[in-house]
């Protein structure tokens, strides 16, 4: 038997909330009625009430809660919705990156949210979207201000070049640094290998900037910055746009250069850099290749696996040499996605029962929380006539514990039912949001990345089969419990 998933729930109630009676009692209960539906093991509950989410980040029970997310204690995160997560949109985007790279989920019951199922991973995928325009929305208002104080010889950021400082504004040789910068374009001159300066740097006790020893890299980086000959450049990267990539070069246009005082002669600087021109020229290796983007999902017809080799840009069957081009297979995949959203009646037919079922439990929450209201006035307009004397302490006690009793189990109710709902909502989901995420899939699909393009294959799809006149394509966007596989083929020809 299969391990339970642990989870924990993230218990944050707002005073709106708790003003609208949802207790953080409430909030815990529905979210074990949720985790109990799909045999979970709840570990640990994070209590927060009366914390304002404006920034959430740096409390004890948050770190606590990153903590097991990293260890592996808990793998999974349930709240009520993702405002009592985080309000502070920039957290948000920070909570989904670390779940994310620990492989966790986030199950948030409000807007039917739940990572572990295929339909919910395309929330990661919006959410890094987010979190990129807000970084391309910050970078493009920087970067608009670098190329005037370029110009203008000012700091634009990060630090002065190794073997330069920034003194009143200016860039001007360091007389600690400065010689050691001179010493790199000398030895590499003489020895031709920027492995050899590094180690001659090193074993003579010379350092970085931060304490560090010298690499072939930091050698070659310094050797090419044009800063030592009198020319500082400027504006000439950008941040790179996802984390642990390298900057991004920008166009020679936008670069900027200023003159500075010089470490060394430009004739040494342009003898070094002839020497990487012609050590890079001999030396270049191949682009790597991209992966390709149905990998381990396309079998032939006979039922072997089938491969792109190096040489053909095309997926080939070794054992009876079917075979059928990439740039055919996606654009065959990119239909299928329309035909298997919008066609597929099953489909249509099986959301629509489940859409019932959700309105029928809504009705009988809302019938629910009619009566609470109604027993609670009850309860109010009872202890009234008793404290004006009205009816006396027995007809107090034979009808106001009635009340209690059943207001008791109303209570116990609502959250149970609460949580079926959020199963339902979250299992099956809506027809309407199906159908938006799926036309926005498709018609997104062409701008997508390939590393995009690569999740999205791996969520949403089982097998490819290639014929000898068609390709069958069998997706697998809805939750596995519903049981449901729709299936499409379209002619092809191999050639």
């Amino acid at each position: 038997m299969d391990k339970a998933k642990p989870v924990g729930i993230w218990i944050r109630v707002s005073t709106e909330d708790q003003a609208r009676g949802e207790s953080p009692e409430h909030h815990e209960k529905r979210a074990l009625y949720y985790a109990e539906s799909k045999g979970w093991e709840v570990k640990e509950i994070y209590h927060l009430e009366a914390v304002s989410g404006k920034s959430v980040m740096d409390l004890p029970e948050t770190q606590k809660m990153l903590g097991h997310i990293r260890s592996g204690h808990i793998t999974g995160l349930i709240f009520s919705k993702l405002a009592r997560l985080a309000r502070n949109t920039r957290e948000l985007l920070e909570f989904a990156d670390i779940f994310r790279q620990h492989n966790a989920d986030l199950i948030s019951l409000q807007e039917s949210i739940d990572t572990s199922s295929p339909a919910g991973r395309l929330f990661y995928t919006m959410i890094a979207a987010m979190a990129q325009w807000e970084r391309e929305e910050i970078s493009e208002r920087v970067a608009a201000s670098v190329p005037i104080r370029a110009k203008l010889g000012k700091p634009t950021g990060g630090q002065a070049s190794f073997g330069y400082q920034w003194k009143d504004r200016k860039l001007v040789p360091d007389s600690k640094d400065a010689p050691i910068r001179k010493l790199i374009y000398d030895l590499f001159l003489e020895h031709k290998r920027k492995k050899t300066v590094a180690r001659l740097l090193n074993e003579a006790g010379y350092r970085t900037r931060n304490g560090s020893k010298f690499s072939d890299t930091t050698v070659g980086r310094l050797l090419r910055d044009t800063t030592a000959k009198g020319l500082h450049r400027a504006n000439w990267t950008k941040g790179p746009p996802y984390k642990n990539q390298k900057r991004v070069i920008k166009p020679k246009e936008e670069w900027v250069f200023s003159k500075v005082e010089p470490i060394i002669t430009e004739e040494l600087w342009e003898q070094c850099n002839a020497i990487l021109d012609e050590q890079e020229k001999s030396n270049k290796k191949p682009p790597r290749k991209a992966v390709h983007l149905f990998s381990g999902h396309v079998f032939c017809q006979c039922d072997y696996k089938m491969y792109v080799p190096s040489n053909s840009p095309k997926y080939i069957c070794y054992k009876c040499r079917n075979k059928i081009g990439e740039t055919d297979l996606e654009e065959i995949f990119h239909e299928q996605l329309k035909t298997f959203f919008f066609s597929p009646t099953e489909i249509t037919n099986y959301l629509s029962q489940a859409d019932q079922v959700i309105k029928e439990k809504e009705n009988l929450l809302k019938s629910l929380n009619d009566e609470r209201r109604k027993t609670e006035q009850e309860m109010e307009k009872t202890y009234r006539a008793y404290i004006n004397d009205e009816i006396p302490m027995e007809g107090l006690g034979r009808h106001y514990k009635p009340l209690e009793e059943r207001l008791k189990q109303i209570n116990a109710q609502i959250p149970e039912i609460q949580g079926e709902i959020d199963f339902l909502k979250i299992q099956y989901l809506s027809s309407d949001q199906i159908f938006s995420e799926a036309r926005d899939l498709y018609s997104r699909w062409p701008e997508l990345t390939q590393e995009e393009k690569l999740k999205i294959v791996e969520n949403i799809t089982d097998k490819i089969i290639i014929g000898q006149e068609d390709v069958t394509i069998h997706l697998a966007y809805l939750p596995s419990s519903s049981k449901m596989m729709a299936t499409g083929q379209h002619n092809h020809t191999g050639s």
